[in-house]
């Protein structure tokens, strides 16, 4: 069993202003990514420009941003904002869902590429790996902040943590597992399936499918939402049922990828 360790989830404060440590995983997470993709676009036949990549990485993060606070507001807290319109704007309560900034991140892909007269495939192709980066670094931020923990457990790498709101026993650190699942293990996948030049498509269902196993398992392990609970029995969660549609849209995409490009 581990103590949860003393760490502020304030980052930086410079008098009235609060930078906290989810604020910069975002920021971080987006800098890294561009980075990547920008060091691609050097590759001649990669048929990016430095130029293409920064207005490709603008609309998407702004469509992952803006969709996963509608997604927060849709699937996790309706109620609330049904009730209370002007909520969704108090980010600074925080309220994110990852199904959520994958519609908003398709949306802007699609816009992009519809103004770019790319293909949508070829572009969330391009895109996508560097995704699990934003993953990693908002998930170690969730333990930071002490939110999204896991069921109880008596497991020896339990978390004893110190938000009121988790009982002061030991619990699952699931968003550990989740960073290193579909952070760093789903980041290895999709950079070796890039290596072996696959058709279009087959990367971006590699990610939707291999995202969709990993929620799917922590959630197994992981405590749900409190305003929600267990929508069966005590197994069945919002996000695994958000996911299921990513992991049949994944199946899908791969046989039409693998069959032809699409």
């Amino acid at each position: 069993m581990l103590q949860f360790p003393d760490i502020n989830p304030v980052a930086v404060k410079i008098g009235p202003l609060a930078i906290h440590w989810y604020g910069l995983a975002y920021l971080i997470g987006i800098a890294l990514g561009w980075w990547l993709l920008t060091q691609r676009a050097k590759d001649p036949e990669s048929g990016w420009t430095a130029q293409q990549v920064s207005d490709l990485v603008f609309a998407v993060a702004l469509g992952a941003v803006l969709g996963g606070r509608l997604g927060y507001a849709l699937f996790y807290n309706f109620a609330e904002y049904l009730h209370s319109p002007l909520a969704i704007l108090k980010v600074w309560r925080g309220g994110m869902s990852f199904h959520g900034g994958v519609l908003g991140f398709i949306i802007g892909a699609w816009w992009y590429a519809r103004g770019e007269r790319r293909g949508f495939w070829e572009t969330v192709d391009f895109v996508v790996p560097v995704v699990p980066i934003g993953l990693f670094l908002g998930r170690i931020a969730n333990f930071v902040n002490q939110e999204l923990w896991g069921a109880p457990t008596s497991v020896p790498w339990a978390v004893v943590f110190t938000n009121p709101a988790a009982g002061f026993v030991p619990r699952h650190p699931s968003q550990l597992y989740e960073a290193l699942l579909e952070g760093v293990l789903l980041f290895v996948i999709l950079v070796w399936v890039r290596s072996r030049r696959p058709n279009t498509g087959v990367i971006s269902a590699t990610f939707l499918g291999g995202y969709a196993i990993f929620r799917m398992l922590v959630e197994l392990v992981r405590e749900p939402d409190q305003q929600l609970g267990y929508l069966h029995a005590n197994w069945l969660t919002m996000g695994q049922v958000l996911s299921l549609p990513m992991l049949l849209a994944s199946v899908v995409l791969l046989w039409r990828a693998r069959t032809r490009n699409v």
